[in-house]
């Protein structure tokens, strides 16, 4: 380390002024000390010299702690529990997401207030609305939304989205493509790309369903020459890509098939992406060998021709109209982006149950750790599918239906830490299309209890502010300069004796408080919080960025399992000099 020391100025004789001292020295010495003529005063002044090198050095040891600005919280009282089917668009203002994010609504009840508001939601950090989610007003749907000639829809391009649900390719009596490979992967060698002209069940291939798909150009008004499709995103949620190691081949030739004719049929501003399969699915775990795993074999294993099997009735891949132009090519070769991401198990609410071990479901370690790991292992862009409530599966406690709520905490976390991951959306969805606001719970027994309009939607308000807190406050961090700090984020948890840089598993297991940062130029972002602690707890970590000249260290003290979102202006350290001492020449040796 280098100082920035100047030489003192010297008298003839050796003051004791009050006034002067010895840093007020008068006369300078040019050459040598041999002018004074004394070396006891020439050891005195090294000795105070090298008493200020060392008190320099030590101050230079401790860290100088900064302050964060925190970041605002909405005023606002949510939706009381006992009031349901009903969530409050209104509980933050105007504001609105980076260019380079996006947001897609579909979730529950856009119909409380899209007859008297249709773009509410896009002020409200929703960039898209999504199909099923649209207003007659935004899509011909049928004969009784039917325009007159020359209608085109209110939503640009990028405010469209579809999902591709399983249903679209498989959905006995009425269904006209029949693939029962949608269904059962199993099927895969039965299932025909694409069948030949004439053929009377030519509709009964992957091609046709995605050659279709182009028509949807017609429901907005905008088809010009031959159709392509004119979504601004297209999510496909197939979800059978779970198969008998005999069968991959066959299953990987099909979903590459799939999203290659889908890109053909589609606008070139139409992104394309799928639920499954991810580069690797952790299913919110985040365990040891999650980040050593590598890529799942469905995300990146190569289509190639398969022979036939006359025994068992299976046709060769070139039978059953694969392309050449596909071989070589996998999945992800076609998608724009992957879609990592988990829904909550009904445990990751509950604060009784463990959520440090190596099995047990964490909720910030979740959402991290799949950015974390997935990010890694491609550079395509991330969207999330996101959903507000539990997931239903008969292989957790008290999850047979989907009727717990995001608790509020979780809600706001998920909205701020997901971005700090460097992730470029959300599909925002529910299982809920339309609601019925209604104050009385349905009595116990009733099928939809807990469900639906049944339901209370304050999680959407909170996920909401979360948004708003993060990006009505700090969106001019987001202008593609950025850089998100993930599990490089330096963190101390005893008062910096020790700094650790840990991934999301590694917070989960040591039962550690979670921060998040990102940088951008001399502005840091930080977001922390202490999940799963007693609402009393005090927690203290600090957190420091020592890069690009930057020495930045800050303390953060949180209460509860609070989450806390502040902002810093860095300053760079001054310029130093060498320090240089003039030796005398003339002392005696």
């Amino acid at each position: 380390m280098v100082f920035d020391y100047s030489l003192p100025n010297f008298p003839d004789k050796l003051s004791t002024s009050k006034q002067t001292g010895i840093n007020k020295l008068s006369k300078p010495v040019h050459r040598s000390f041999s002018s004074i003529g004394n070396p006891f005063y020439v050891a005195v002044v090294s000795l105070v010299t090298l008493l200020q090198t060392i008190t320099f050095q030590a101050k230079s040891q401790t860290p100088y702690l900064s302050s964060l600005t925190p970041t605002p919280r909405a005023n606002f009282t949510p939706t009381p529990p006992e009031q349901k089917g009903y969530w409050n668009a209104d509980v933050v203002g105007d504001f609105s997401l980076p260019a380079s994010k996006t947001m897609t609504f579909c979730g529950a009840g856009r119909n409380l207030h899209a007859n008297q508001d249709r773009e509410k939601l896009f002020r409200r950090g929703f960039t898209a609305i999504e199909a099923s989610r649209m207003t007659i007003d935004e899509k011909i749907s049928g004969p009784e939304s039917a325009k007159p000639p020359g209608w085109t829809s209110p939503l640009k391009q990028s405010q469209r989205a579809l999902i591709v649900y399983q249903n679209y390719l498989y959905y006995p009596p009425d269904n006209p493509f029949n693939l029962l490979w949608a269904r059962r992967d199993s099927y895969a060698p039965y299932t025909y790309f694409r069948r030949p002209p004439g053929d009377p069940y030519i509709l009964n291939s992957v091609g046709a369903a995605m050659d279709h798909m182009a028509y949807e150009c017609a429901a907005f008004g905008d088809c010009q020459g031959a159709p392509l499709n004119t979504f601004g995103h297209i999510f496909m949620d197939i979800e059978n890509d779970y198969t008998y190691f005999e069968n991959r081949q066959q299953n990987v030739n099909l979903y590459a098939y799939m999203m290659y004719t889908l890109r053909k049929a589609c606008s070139p501003a139409t992104q394309i992406g799928s639920i499954g399969p991810v580069p690797h699915n952790n299913f919110g775990f985040t365990r040891y060998a999650d980040y050593d795993a590598g890529v799942d074999w469905g995300w990146s294993m190569p289509a190639q021709h398969t022979d036939a099997v006359p025994d068992l009735g299976v046709l060769s891949s070139r039978q059953r109209g694969m392309p050449d132009a596909i071989v070589g090519k996998s999945f992800s070769d076609y998608v724009d982006f992957q879609m990592p991401g988990v829904y909550y198990t009904s445990m990751a609410f509950d604060y009784s149950y463990p959520h440090n071990g190596e099995m047990d479901t964490h909720w910030l370690a979740s959402v991290l750790g799949e950015q974390e790991i997935n990010s890694a292992l491609s550079p395509k862009k991330r969207i999330a599918w996101q959903w507000m409530f539990n997931t239903q599966s008969p292989d957790y406690p008290n999850s047979p239906n989907a009727d717990y709520p995001v608790p509020p905490v979780m809600a706001e976390g998920h909205a701020i830490f997901y971005w700090l991951t460097g992730a470029d959306g959300v599909l925002f969805w529910d299982d809920e299309v339309n609601l019925t606001p209604n104050r009385n719970s349905l009595p116990p027994g009733d099928p939809n209890k807990g469900l639906g309009s049944d339901r209370n939607y304050a999680c959407y308000e909170h996920y909401i502010h979360g948004t708003w807190r993060l990006f009505n406050h700090h969106k001019d961090m987001f202008n593609g300069r950025e850089r998100y700090l993930n599990q490089e984020t330096e963190c101390s948890f005893d008062k910096g004796l020790t700094w650790h840089k840990y991934n999301a598993g590694d917070l989960k297991r040591k039962n550690l408080p979670f921060a998040r940062a990102m940088v951008n130029g001399n502005q840091i972002l930080i977001a922390a919080t202490a999940p799963y602690v007693a609402a009393d707890k005090k927690t203290s970590l600090m957190v420091r960025y020592i890069d690009n000249n930057y020495q930045f260290t800050t303390e953060i003290n949180l209460t509860g399992d609070e989450i806390y979102l502040g902002r810093a202006t860095m300053s760079l350290p001054p310029k130093v000099k060498n320090v240089s001492l003039l030796l005398c020449q003339d002392c005696v040796k």
